[in-house]
């Protein structure tokens, strides 16, 4: 059993941003995060996810992750997301997400929480603090080339 803690966040909305993830399994422990010079706090919640599930080695993995993002959770537990697969996300966003979402999703038993996001949740908190760290590390910001696409901006590599 494979645990995942994540969060996202992004200052302006859109605006810089950044992601954390811990992942907990019996004795191992591992954080992750990245950030971004434009994105949105939808797509950095998502992407969090993406990236926890990408860091398992080996498929077929149990596993429980924990979000404070309703848009991530509901969309997955309340299986709206493979219905925009079906439409081919016709008028939804973060459509380059959600596709590397339902590749690295479907090699795995995925179950998701929702947990109330600032209420002390330590493993949240930590997230938040990983995401937003990466959020004002300037020097390291990547481009969100899906982000910038949908957005019909140019990227400047």
């Amino acid at each position: 059993m494979i645990d995942i803690y994540t969060d996202g966040a992004a200052s302006g909305n859109p605006g810089p941003g950044g992601y954390g993830v811990i992942l907990r399994s019996g004795a191992h422990y591992k954080e992750l995060s990245g950030g971004f010079r434009m994105t949105t706090n939808n797509r950095m919640e998502l992407l969090a996810v993406i990236v926890g599930l990408q860091a398992i080695k080996s498929p077929g993995q149990q596993v429980t992750v924990y979000s404070d993002s309703k848009y991530v959770v509901d969309s997955v537990e309340k299986k709206w997301v493979f219905g925009w697969l079906k439409t081919s996300f016709k008028g939804k966003k973060n459509k380059d997400l959600w596709l590397r979402f339902l590749e690295v999703y479907k090699q795995h038993q995925v179950r998701f929480i929702w947990i109330k996001g600032h209420n002390s949740h330590p493993e949240n908190e930590r997230c938040d603090q990983l995401a937003v760290a990466a959020s004002k590390n300037s020097a390291a910001l990547a481009i969100d080339s899906g982000f910038e696409a949908e957005r019909g901006k140019p990227t400047l590599l």
